[in-house]
């Protein structure tokens, strides 16, 4: 031992102190919590994207329309109704599900959503096996949503029987009932997605916005690529 140096066995942090007494309770270890991000720093995170141009130019846009919304709201002023929901159209491997968890993020920092985590989803997470077991699944995959984002990937797969047509009222609902802490952002073919919401008048009256996410062309694959 080191002349003058504490006992191990005497300072909080020694062998005593590793060694949890027989029987006793170790409280678990807590987990940070992740720090909430900027709405400057996730817009900048989705500038640095590539490709996407109209894509971030309509986020920008839907960003300054909702943060005036809400600073209008809180100086007890009259403002428009604007749904927040959105339609991605686009063929698979776009950036759709990457931009949906950055427009969470965003809309947390907004203040408009008060968690800010994407919940993605397709059909089968969300229809049951049996009529009236559907509402309930679909209510259920909601719940973990709200205060967040439900992103439900080829959402038009919900359409043409009566499995999928329940989904889709339990969620045009759920919507209204938690229009204030949820946004529903749903994703496919441009061509299916299109007849998809405009053949259901609850959803066409809720999904107004629509980004395209054009295919990437050669030189933008060859910058991810390099990035990666």
């Amino acid at each position: 031992s080191i002349p003058g140096a504490p006992d191990p066995a005497e300072t909080p942090g020694g062998p005593q102190a590793l060694a949890p007494a027989p029987g006793s309770a170790v409280a678990p270890a807590p987990t940070p919590e992740e720090p909430v991000r900027t709405r400057e720093e996730l817009l900048a995170e989705l500038d640095n994207l590539t490709g996407l141009t109209a894509v971030k130019a309509e986020i920008h846009r839907q960003t300054a329309v909702l943060r005036m919304e809400k600073l209008r709201a809180e100086a007890g002023l009259a403002k428009p109704t604007i749904t927040r929901h959105l339609v991605f159209v686009g063929n698979p491997g776009t950036g759709k599900t990457t931009v949906a968890r950055l427009v969470s993020g965003i809309y947390r920092a907004l203040g408009l959503l008060s968690k800010g985590q994407l919940v993605e989803v397709d059909r089968s997470e969300l229809v049951a096996g049996y009529l009236g077991q559907t509402a309930m699944k679909t209510a259920e995959v909601v719940a973990t949503a709200i205060g967040g984002v439900l992103f439900i990937d080829e959402a038009y797969s919900l359409a043409g029987d009566q499995y999928g047509e329940e989904a889709i009222d339990t969620l045009v609902k759920e919507m209204e009932d938690h229009r204030n802490d949820l946004v529903v952002v749903v994703a496919g073919y441009p061509k299916p997605m299109g007849e998809f919401i405009g053949a259901n008048p609850g959803l066409a009256s809720r999904f107004r916005t629509n980004l395209t996410f054009a295919d990437y062309t050669d030189d933008e694959l060859v910058e991810i690529f390099r990035r990666m």
